[in-house]
Protein backbone atom coordinates (compact mmCIF):
# COMPACT_ATOMS: atom_id res chain seq x y z
CA UNK A 1 0.00 0.00 0.00
CA UNK A 2 1.37 3.66 -0.66
CA UNK A 3 2.37 5.70 1.87
CA UNK A 4 0.14 9.17 2.91
CA UNK A 5 3.31 11.15 1.44
CA UNK A 6 2.90 9.35 -1.60
CA UNK A 7 -1.33 9.59 -1.66
CA UNK A 8 -0.63 12.97 -0.99
CA UNK A 9 1.74 13.59 -4.28
CA UNK A 10 -0.82 11.84 -6.19
CA UNK A 11 -4.05 14.26 -5.10
CA UNK A 12 -1.46 17.46 -5.70
CA UNK A 13 -0.67 15.80 -8.95
CA UNK A 14 -4.38 15.26 -9.76
CA UNK A 15 -5.29 18.68 -8.88
CA UNK A 16 -2.55 20.32 -11.02
CA UNK A 17 -3.92 18.31 -14.19
CA UNK A 18 -7.68 19.63 -13.09
CA UNK A 19 -6.66 22.88 -13.30
CA UNK A 20 -4.03 22.60 -17.01
CA UNK A 21 -7.61 20.46 -18.78
CA UNK A 22 -9.94 23.52 -16.95
CA UNK A 23 -7.72 25.95 -18.30
CA UNK A 24 -7.78 24.36 -21.93
CA UNK A 25 -11.45 23.74 -21.86
CA UNK A 26 -11.49 27.83 -21.40
CA UNK A 27 -9.10 28.52 -23.91
CA UNK A 28 -11.15 26.35 -26.49
CA UNK A 29 -14.65 27.88 -25.90
CA UNK A 30 -13.30 31.32 -25.69
CA UNK A 31 -11.47 30.25 -29.50
CA UNK A 32 -14.77 28.32 -30.63
CA UNK A 33 -16.71 30.96 -30.97
CA UNK A 34 -14.16 32.99 -33.82
CA UNK A 35 -13.89 29.44 -35.17
CA UNK A 36 -17.86 28.67 -35.31
CA UNK A 37 -18.79 31.84 -36.60
CA UNK A 38 -16.16 31.90 -39.24
CA UNK A 39 -17.33 28.33 -40.20
CA UNK A 40 -21.02 29.60 -40.64
CA UNK A 41 -20.23 32.59 -42.31
CA UNK A 42 -18.01 30.15 -44.98
CA UNK A 43 -21.32 27.84 -45.64
CA UNK A 44 -23.82 30.54 -47.60
CA UNK A 45 -20.99 31.46 -50.09
CA UNK A 46 -19.77 27.64 -50.69
CA UNK A 47 -23.22 26.30 -51.31
CA UNK A 48 -24.21 28.99 -53.58
CA UNK A 49 -20.90 28.63 -55.51
CA UNK A 50 -21.99 24.69 -55.89
CA UNK A 51 -25.36 26.07 -56.85
CA UNK A 52 -24.24 27.97 -59.32
CA UNK A 53 -21.37 26.06 -60.84
CA UNK A 54 -24.10 22.90 -61.15
CA UNK A 55 -26.65 25.09 -63.21
CA UNK A 56 -23.93 26.30 -65.61
CA UNK A 57 -22.65 22.36 -65.79
CA UNK A 58 -25.81 20.79 -65.78
CA UNK A 59 -25.80 22.86 -69.66
CA UNK A 60 -22.18 22.30 -70.22
CA UNK A 61 -21.81 18.60 -69.28
CA UNK A 62 -22.49 16.88 -72.39
CA UNK A 63 -20.28 19.20 -74.63
CA UNK A 64 -16.82 18.21 -76.30
CA UNK A 65 -16.04 20.88 -74.78
CA UNK A 66 -16.42 20.72 -71.01
CA UNK A 67 -13.60 21.01 -68.81
CA UNK A 68 -11.79 18.01 -67.36
CA UNK A 69 -12.57 19.18 -63.86
CA UNK A 70 -16.01 18.88 -65.03
CA UNK A 71 -16.13 16.03 -67.79
CA UNK A 72 -13.47 13.94 -65.38
CA UNK A 73 -10.46 11.87 -67.20
CA UNK A 74 -12.61 9.09 -68.65
CA UNK A 75 -11.52 6.84 -66.38
CA UNK A 76 -11.99 5.73 -62.49
CA UNK A 77 -8.52 4.40 -61.78
CA UNK A 78 -6.56 6.31 -59.59
CA UNK A 79 -8.07 8.25 -56.84
CA UNK A 80 -6.04 11.08 -54.71
CA UNK A 81 -8.21 11.89 -50.88
CA UNK A 82 -7.47 14.88 -49.48
CA UNK A 83 -7.29 14.35 -45.87
CA UNK A 84 -7.77 17.69 -43.73
CA UNK A 85 -7.56 16.90 -39.71
CA UNK A 86 -5.96 19.20 -37.09
CA UNK A 87 -2.29 20.03 -35.73
CA UNK A 88 -2.65 18.92 -32.34
CA UNK A 89 -4.48 16.10 -30.87
CA UNK A 90 -6.37 16.43 -27.33
CA UNK A 91 -9.83 16.75 -29.11
CA UNK A 92 -10.98 13.59 -28.06
CA UNK A 93 -12.24 11.45 -31.69
CA UNK A 94 -12.17 14.25 -33.87
CA UNK A 95 -8.96 13.54 -35.35
CA UNK A 96 -9.44 9.98 -35.64
CA UNK A 97 -13.21 9.78 -37.22
CA UNK A 98 -11.66 11.87 -40.04
CA UNK A 99 -8.81 9.65 -40.82
CA UNK A 100 -11.08 6.12 -40.10
CA UNK A 101 -13.70 7.28 -42.85
CA UNK A 102 -10.46 8.03 -44.92
CA UNK A 103 -9.07 4.41 -44.38
CA UNK A 104 -11.93 3.13 -44.82
CA UNK A 105 -12.70 4.33 -48.10
CA UNK A 106 -9.19 3.65 -49.28
CA UNK A 107 -9.55 0.27 -48.42
CA UNK A 108 -12.98 -0.18 -50.42
CA UNK A 109 -11.59 1.43 -53.31
CA UNK A 110 -8.75 -0.56 -53.33
CA UNK A 111 -10.37 -4.26 -53.16
CA UNK A 112 -12.19 -2.76 -55.77
CA UNK A 113 -8.24 -3.06 -57.65
CA UNK A 114 -8.25 1.02 -57.83
CA UNK A 115 -5.05 2.96 -57.02
CA UNK A 116 -5.17 5.00 -53.76
CA UNK A 117 -3.28 8.01 -52.88
CA UNK A 118 -2.87 10.15 -50.07
CA UNK A 119 -2.62 14.13 -49.85
CA UNK A 120 -2.36 15.01 -46.05
CA UNK A 121 -3.28 17.98 -44.92
CA UNK A 122 -2.45 18.62 -40.54
CA UNK A 123 -0.10 16.82 -38.73
CA UNK A 124 -2.43 14.02 -36.74
CA UNK A 125 -4.24 12.80 -39.73
CA UNK A 126 -0.56 12.37 -41.21
CA UNK A 127 1.05 10.66 -38.60
CA UNK A 128 -1.90 8.17 -38.10
CA UNK A 129 -2.18 7.23 -42.34
CA UNK A 130 1.91 6.66 -42.77
CA UNK A 131 1.41 3.98 -40.53
CA UNK A 132 -0.92 2.17 -42.91
CA UNK A 133 -0.62 3.99 -46.21
CA UNK A 134 3.68 5.90 -45.73
CA UNK A 135 4.27 4.84 -49.15
CA UNK A 136 1.13 6.51 -51.07
CA UNK A 137 1.46 9.59 -49.30
CA UNK A 138 2.53 12.03 -51.84
CA UNK A 139 2.07 15.26 -50.69
CA UNK A 140 1.87 16.42 -46.71
CA UNK A 141 1.09 20.28 -45.56
CA UNK A 142 1.98 21.46 -42.32
CA UNK A 143 -0.33 24.01 -40.86
CA UNK A 144 0.85 24.29 -37.46
CA UNK A 145 2.46 28.39 -38.24
CA UNK A 146 -0.64 29.63 -39.73
CA UNK A 147 -1.94 31.41 -36.95
CA UNK A 148 -5.46 32.38 -38.59
CA UNK A 149 -6.60 30.10 -41.68
CA UNK A 150 -7.31 32.32 -44.62
CA UNK A 151 -8.24 31.80 -48.01
CA UNK A 152 -4.75 32.14 -49.08
CA UNK A 153 -4.14 28.78 -47.34
CA UNK A 154 -6.69 26.63 -49.53
CA UNK A 155 -5.33 28.76 -52.85
CA UNK A 156 -2.41 27.21 -51.96
CA UNK A 157 -3.49 23.47 -51.32
CA UNK A 158 -6.21 23.72 -54.65
CA UNK A 159 -3.21 24.47 -56.60
CA UNK A 160 -1.55 21.67 -55.48
CA UNK A 161 -3.91 19.94 -55.88
CA UNK A 162 -4.90 20.60 -59.49
CA UNK A 163 -1.19 20.80 -60.33
CA UNK A 164 -1.29 16.84 -60.21
CA UNK A 165 -4.61 16.17 -62.19
CA UNK A 166 -3.35 18.51 -64.57
CA UNK A 167 -0.42 16.63 -64.94
CA UNK A 168 -2.41 13.11 -64.84
CA UNK A 169 -1.52 11.94 -61.68
CA UNK A 170 -5.21 11.19 -60.73
CA UNK A 171 -8.73 10.53 -62.05
CA UNK A 172 -10.97 11.20 -59.14
CA UNK A 173 -10.15 13.90 -55.87
CA UNK A 174 -12.46 13.52 -52.63
CA UNK A 175 -11.86 15.42 -49.75
CA UNK A 176 -12.08 14.82 -46.01
CA UNK A 177 -12.90 16.81 -42.87
CA UNK A 178 -15.66 17.06 -40.23
CA UNK A 179 -18.62 19.31 -40.91
CA UNK A 180 -19.53 21.24 -37.37
CA UNK A 181 -22.62 20.69 -35.96
CA UNK A 182 -21.99 21.45 -32.19
CA UNK A 183 -19.98 20.82 -29.29
CA UNK A 184 -20.60 17.50 -29.50
CA UNK A 185 -21.33 16.46 -32.82
CA UNK A 186 -18.73 17.30 -35.68
CA UNK A 187 -19.84 14.78 -38.41
CA UNK A 188 -16.79 12.97 -40.73
CA UNK A 189 -17.94 14.29 -44.25
CA UNK A 190 -16.07 12.50 -47.57
CA UNK A 191 -16.88 15.49 -50.57
CA UNK A 192 -15.77 14.95 -54.14
CA UNK A 193 -14.21 17.80 -55.60
CA UNK A 194 -12.80 16.46 -58.69
CA UNK A 195 -14.35 15.65 -61.17
CA UNK A 196 -17.64 18.07 -59.99
CA UNK A 197 -20.56 16.07 -58.76
CA UNK A 198 -24.03 17.99 -60.51
CA UNK A 199 -26.36 16.76 -58.58
CA UNK A 200 -29.92 15.95 -60.16
CA UNK A 201 -32.86 18.26 -59.79
CA UNK A 202 -35.68 17.05 -58.55
CA UNK A 203 -38.87 15.92 -60.62
CA UNK A 204 -40.69 18.70 -58.91
CA UNK A 205 -38.24 21.73 -58.94
CA UNK A 206 -39.24 24.89 -61.55
CA UNK A 207 -37.37 24.55 -64.40
CA UNK A 208 -35.21 28.14 -64.83
CA UNK A 209 -33.03 28.67 -68.28
CA UNK A 210 -30.28 30.86 -68.25
CA UNK A 211 -28.39 32.72 -70.49
CA UNK A 212 -24.38 33.25 -70.18
CA UNK A 213 -22.28 35.51 -71.78
CA UNK A 214 -19.82 34.18 -72.19
CA UNK A 215 -20.12 30.93 -73.20
CA UNK A 216 -20.78 27.95 -70.26
CA UNK A 217 -17.56 26.72 -71.01
CA UNK A 218 -15.51 29.03 -71.30
CA UNK A 219 -17.25 30.39 -67.47
CA UNK A 220 -16.51 27.11 -65.87
CA UNK A 221 -12.96 27.60 -66.99
CA UNK A 222 -12.16 29.65 -64.58
CA UNK A 223 -15.01 28.83 -62.00
CA UNK A 224 -14.11 25.54 -61.68
CA UNK A 225 -10.84 25.89 -60.05
CA UNK A 226 -12.28 28.77 -57.81
CA UNK A 227 -14.96 26.27 -56.66
CA UNK A 228 -12.11 23.99 -55.40
CA UNK A 229 -10.67 26.56 -53.39
CA UNK A 230 -13.48 27.55 -51.61
CA UNK A 231 -14.84 23.93 -51.04
CA UNK A 232 -11.42 23.54 -49.66
CA UNK A 233 -11.41 26.77 -47.90
CA UNK A 234 -15.24 25.60 -45.93
CA UNK A 235 -13.83 22.47 -45.00
CA UNK A 236 -10.71 24.09 -43.23
CA UNK A 237 -13.31 26.67 -41.38
CA UNK A 238 -15.44 23.35 -40.69
CA UNK A 239 -12.41 21.35 -39.43
CA UNK A 240 -11.40 24.64 -37.12
CA UNK A 241 -14.32 25.14 -35.65
CA UNK A 242 -14.86 20.85 -34.91
CA UNK A 243 -11.33 20.86 -33.30
CA UNK A 244 -11.98 23.28 -31.08
CA UNK A 245 -15.43 21.97 -30.20
CA UNK A 246 -13.80 18.48 -29.71
CA UNK A 247 -11.63 19.68 -27.45
CA UNK A 248 -13.77 21.80 -25.58
CA UNK A 249 -15.76 18.73 -25.01
CA UNK A 250 -12.84 16.43 -24.70
CA UNK A 251 -11.02 18.65 -21.64
CA UNK A 252 -14.54 19.43 -20.08
CA UNK A 253 -14.94 15.32 -19.83
CA UNK A 254 -11.05 15.15 -18.11
CA UNK A 255 -11.28 18.06 -15.39
CA UNK A 256 -14.77 16.10 -14.44
CA UNK A 257 -12.62 12.24 -14.81
CA UNK A 258 -9.96 14.85 -12.13
CA UNK A 259 -12.20 15.78 -10.10
CA UNK A 260 -13.46 12.08 -9.32
CA UNK A 261 -9.65 10.61 -9.40
CA UNK A 262 -9.22 13.34 -6.45
CA UNK A 263 -12.59 12.60 -4.42
CA UNK A 264 -12.08 9.12 -4.60
CA UNK A 265 -7.88 9.86 -3.76
CA UNK A 266 -8.74 12.25 -0.65
CA UNK A 267 -11.22 9.37 0.26
CA UNK A 268 -8.75 6.51 0.28
CA UNK A 269 -6.26 8.91 2.03
CA UNK A 270 -8.18 9.75 4.95
CA UNK A 271 -9.66 6.43 5.32
CA UNK A 272 -5.57 5.09 5.54
CA UNK A 273 -4.73 8.18 7.55
CA UNK A 274 -6.96 7.18 10.28
CA UNK A 275 -6.54 4.11 10.12
CA UNK A 276 -3.32 4.73 11.07
CA UNK A 277 -3.82 6.84 13.62
CA UNK A 278 -6.29 3.99 15.26
CA UNK A 279 -3.31 1.84 15.44
CA UNK A 280 -0.71 4.31 16.89
CA UNK A 281 -3.16 4.62 19.78
CA UNK A 282 -3.96 1.31 20.09
CA UNK A 283 -0.12 0.58 20.58
CA UNK A 284 0.49 2.98 22.95
CA UNK A 285 -2.55 2.04 25.14
CA UNK A 286 -1.13 -1.72 25.08
CA UNK A 287 2.09 -0.03 25.69
CA UNK A 288 0.31 1.52 28.72
CA UNK A 289 -1.39 -1.24 30.28
CA UNK A 290 1.71 -3.53 29.90
CA UNK A 291 3.95 -1.48 32.33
Amino acid sequence: MASLKDMRVRIASTKATQKITKAMQMVAASRLRRAQQAAEAARPYADKMSAVISNIAGAAAGSPGAPALLAGTGKDQVHLLLVCTGERGLSGAFNSSIVRLARDRAQALMAQGKEVKFFCVGRKGYEQLRRLFDKQIVEHLDLRSVRQLGFVNAEDIARKVLARFENGEFDVCTLFYAQFKSVIAQIPTAQQIIPLVVEAKAANAPVTSYEYEPEEDELLSGLLPRNIAVQIFRALLENNASFYGAQMSSMDNATRNAGEMIRKQTQIYNRTRQAQITKELIEIISGAEAV
